[in-house]
């Protein structure tokens, strides 16, 4: 993939965004960003799972947003809800058009309403549903501000095939941050890219002391507010593996020229190394609203999007090895990258249905990763790569895992 160069200067112009995932973590924050440059992003479409009615209304009725999906739930329902919210704004006439099903982000993605297409999609759904949505925003020519990872990880070369030099912006904290470094030094003068964890909330505990860790613990992540399934992957270190796939395809540096640090305050977001030494890091303190408001604006940067770092204030940062026996996912998604084809696709679909059984009670925290490992085990790739191969790839995965979790 290719990050796209900064222009010379140029006057911001106003950008019609669509939403992905509306209601969760990402969407929200990504509409207080738009709330706050209301000269820079206006909001055309959203989407969400269904499963908060109320809040995607007053979204709707909010941004005005010409078009709204959801993948569950009932579209009267939601009509009505938007209906009130409107009232709620003052606004007697918005009807926007309603989606529903489970293509329904597909259908958001690729939206062209009275203006004509999006100028960013911002995919900020969970999970590798998210891979239909995002090859719909790609075909649309819209630029994907990308904080579905697994849509990235799942399809691979179908997404990187996809793009258009530059068209994906990365939103997580740690790609953004390698984007923004990346501005330091050309291609070839690049040697490493290194990607900071947090350590999750069970940072410096051996694998014995993590067999008996509960779900509730595992959610308590230290720095982060998240989902059930991103913070159960930042507690078991998956989410980072993902994160080195992730970086793996957006900048086309090799697997093992990407390391993994342990930075607990989670303040400088990852770093790239030249190849003279010099090590170039992006810091600021850990607010999400930073990288989705460069993944609307890039590369233009969106002035007070988030604070920054207080120097008045006495601060130590600290870093430590990753200890990959207590925390092998980073390893693990590593050898299936490598293998490529729909290996990181099982990976992810393992680890999503172990997830599950975690938090059910059914299995341990251990047992988790252990279960990804052995469905890859398994696994035998795919002669090619295509969407249905993807999608097969992962129903048998998931199947798989359901049976090795019952037994």
């Amino acid at each position: 993939m290719q990050i796209p160069e900064p222009p010379a200067e140029r006057p911001a112009e106003q950008r019609s965004v669509i939403i992905l995932g509306s209601t969760g973590s990402i969407g929200t924050q990504a509409i207080d960003v738009v709330d706050g440059a209301p000269q820079r992003f206006r909001v055309t479409a959203l989407s969400a799972g269904g499963g908060n009615l109320a809040l995607l209304a007053r979204q709707a009725a909010h941004t005005r947003a010409e078009a709204v999906g959801i993948a569950e739930g009932n579209i009267d329902e939601l009509r009505g809800l938007i209906s009130g919210a409107a009232a709620a704004e003052g606004m007697t006439d918005y009807e926007p058009e309603l989606f529903g099903g489970p293509d329904a982000s597909t259908h958001i993605a690729a939206w062209s309403g009275a203006s004509g297409p999006a100028d960013v999609v911002l995919n900020g759904i969970t999970g590798s549903i998210g891979l239909g949505p995002t090859l719909a925003a790609l075909a649309s020519g819209a630029t994907l501000a990308l904080a579905n990872k697994e849509s990235l990880i799942v399809g691979g070369s179908l997404v990187t095939a996809a793009a258009a030099p530059g068209q994906i912006v990365p939103v997580d904290s740690e790609h953004s941050a390698i984007a923004q470094c990346l501005r330091a030094g050309r291609a070839d003068e690049v040697e490493r890219l290194i990607l900071t964890a947090s350590g999750g909330p069970f940072r410096g505990r051996s694998r014995a002391q993590l067999e008996h860790v509960t779900p509730a613990e595992a959610l308590n992540h230290p720095t982060w507010d998240m989902g059930k399934v991103v913070t159960t992957n930042s507690a078991t270190l998956v989410n980072k593996g993902l994160e080195v796939i992730e970086a793996h395809l957006l900048f086309g540096v090799a697997l093992e020229a990407i390391d993994v640090v342990v930075h607990p305050q989670s303040v400088v977001h990852s770093m790239v190394q030249f190849t003279d030494g010099s090590i170039v890091a992006q810091a600021s303190p850990p607010d999400m609203r930073l990288p989705i408001a460069l993944g609307l604006g890039w590369p233009d940067r969106v002035p007070h999007a988030a604070s920054a770092c207080d120097w008045s204030r006495a601060t130590a940062w600290t870093f430590e090895p990753l200890d990959a026996r207590a925390f092998p996912a980073v390893d693990l998604a590593k050898d299936a990258a490598k293998q490529g084809s729909t290996f990181p696709a099982v990976f992810n679909a393992a680890n999503e249905e172990a997830v599950e059984a975690f938090h059910d009670g059914r299995i341990g925290f251990l047992d988790i990763v252990d279960t990804v490992e052995a469905v890859l085990s398994e696994h035998g790739g795919s002669s090619e790569m295509s969407v249905e191969t993807v999608l097969a790839a992962e129903e048998w995965a998931r199947k798989r895992a359901h049976e090795r979790l019952a037994s």
